[in-house]
């Protein structure tokens, strides 16, 4: 492709020779003869520093920030901003032949996601998925790094789509990808909020810049659907050109309203009412399944998928590995597996369990290393107020010692006076957790959720709590 295609809508400020380009990257250790370079400086690497080595290599030219006296620079305002577009014309802007879907919030992006990708091929449409577990081209399985890809990552995902003839695509859409303008230049028909609450400071820095960060899905959407149950619901809409409409459980002047809502270990049942009322049944058991396939109805409608199917098809919709998901285990009480790892997540999660258990909830969990502190100890508090036992134990520590992660959420329990058990191990955590258990409890595994992995400070390890739970039972 020519390199003149490649920045087709992005000003340069500068003469080029318009060379072959046979692909684009940002990765310097990638990069090969006849590759585009886009130089973006990070954290702790600017990429502006190997631009002549890129060069060097075989690069057909760099695309920079300020002038650096090289042949074959290409000079822009911003690459960061710059790259996904770039990304979008080097694959034919694939978005542009898709209906987007994106979703944002803290906690329910996944399960909602999957959701609307259920009742839309219900309802006969080819559908792609883009996600904290896994991408998906209609039923073609791809592994996700990042809730939302980098921009090559996220164009090939769209061409893939374009080409296996999908009409539409649902993604979460993570504040960091939108505050990294991993998403710049793609338009969304519609744009859904789920919640918020504290996560990702350790990035954002303050809760301004997070709530800013989420707000930019909906100044590039045509319909934002939102929950005006959450503070900050309307807020994020607030001034913005979109159309709005809205979801809730507890107010009576939302354009969709769940009434009579049911709980059981089965799932949820509840009224849906808008225009017309019809009774849902979500296999899927908890509170925040009332709104995460509430959101997923009002998103379908929105579309104009007929009212009784979207019923229909939530009633035959399938749970999401690692979000209350129940692991066989053929003893006289539970365990589930649930991601939740923000203080409201932990909330949610467990108050639902609540609802449903026969007996106690055991919490098993802890926090991850080199992330947010400050809500450590909440998430400590927030399990002991709310649990019958709390196991704390080690989730992704990182760099971090764990015993020093664990004494941190403990401040936040100190004043409590639920039981706890500190095993900093996690398997072991889970072993004492389960030998302990008492007929009809439930023992949540959370914070971890999909992820077969753990991260230790001497490294990274395989872990899946689904084998680790077998493994304990066979050993008995």
């Amino acid at each position: 492709m020519k390199l003149s295609e490649i920045l087709k809508g992005i000003e340069v400020k500068n003469e080029y020779t318009d060379v072959e380009v046979c692909e684009v990257t940002q990765d310097s250790r990638q990069v090969e003869k006849g590759w585009l370079f886009i130089c973006i400086k990070g954290a702790s690497f600017d990429g502006h520093s190997v631009a002549q080595e890129m060069l060097e290599k075989g690069a057909a030219a760099v695309v920079v920030e300020r002038d650096l006296g090289l042949d074959s620079q290409i000079i822009v305002e911003d690459t960061r901003a710059a790259l996904s577009p770039i990304c979008a014309n080097f694959f034919g802007n694939p978005a542009k032949k898709l209906k987007l879907i994106g979703l944002t919030g803290t906690n329910g992006k996944t399960t909602t996601t999957f959701l609307i990708k259920q009742i839309l091929e219900n309802c006969g449409k080819k559908v792609g998925l883009i996600g904290t577990v896994q991408n998906m081209v209609g039923s073609e399985m791809y592994p996700a790094h990042y809730t939302t890809p980098d921009p090559h990552e996220l164009q090939l995902l769209f061409r893939k789509m374009v080409d296996a003839q999908c009409e539409y695509c649902v993604m979460e859409v993570s504040s960091q990808a939108l505050a990294q303008g991993r998403v710049n230049g793609v338009h969304f028909l519609v744009g859904a909020f789920t919640n918020l609450t504290q996560d990702h400071l350790d990035y954002h820095k303050t809760w301004e810049n997070y709530f800013d960060s989420k707000r930019m899905l909906f100044e590039n959407c045509d319909t934002a659907v939102t929950n005006i149950d959450d503070e900050y619901g309307l807020k994020i809409v607030e001034g913005l050109s979109c159309k709005v409409v809205t979801y809730s459980v507890d107010n009576n002047h939302s354009d969709y309203t769940a009434k009579n809502v049911a709980f059981s270990p089965e799932g949820v049942k509840y009224e849906l009412v808008s225009d017309t009322i019809g009774r849902v049944e979500c296999p899927i058991p908890g509170r925040f399944s009332v709104y995460n396939s509430l959101c997923a109805a009002a998103v379908a409608l929105v579309l104009g998928f007929d009212f009784r199917d979207v019923v229909i098809a939530i009633s035959k919709s399938k749970g999401v590995k690692g979000r209350i998901e129940v692991v066989p285990t053929d003893t006289d009480y539970t365990v589930i597996i649930d991601y939740a790892h923000s203080p409201d997540g932990l909330e949610n999660i467990i108050s639902s369990l609540k609802e449903i258990s026969a007996g106690r909830v055991v919490t098993v969990f802890g926090c991850g290393g080199d992330r947010d502190k400050t809500k450590r100890p909440k998430m400590g508090r927030v399990a002991a107020e709310l649990s019958d036992f709390c196991v704390v134990t080690s989730d992704n520590p990182r760099s971090e010692e764990p015993i020093k992660i664990i004494d941190d959420i403990l401040e936040g329990m100190k004043d409590i006076k639920t039981p706890y058990k500190v095993v900093e191990n996690r398997k072991e955590a889970i072993r004492w957790a389960m030998e302990n258990a008492q007929s009809g409890d439930i023992i949540l595994l959370a914070g971890k959720g999909h992820e077969t992995y753990q991260i230790l400070p001497t490294g990274t390890i395989h872990f899946d709590e689904r084998e680790a739970v077998r493994e304990i039972l066979s050993e008995k």
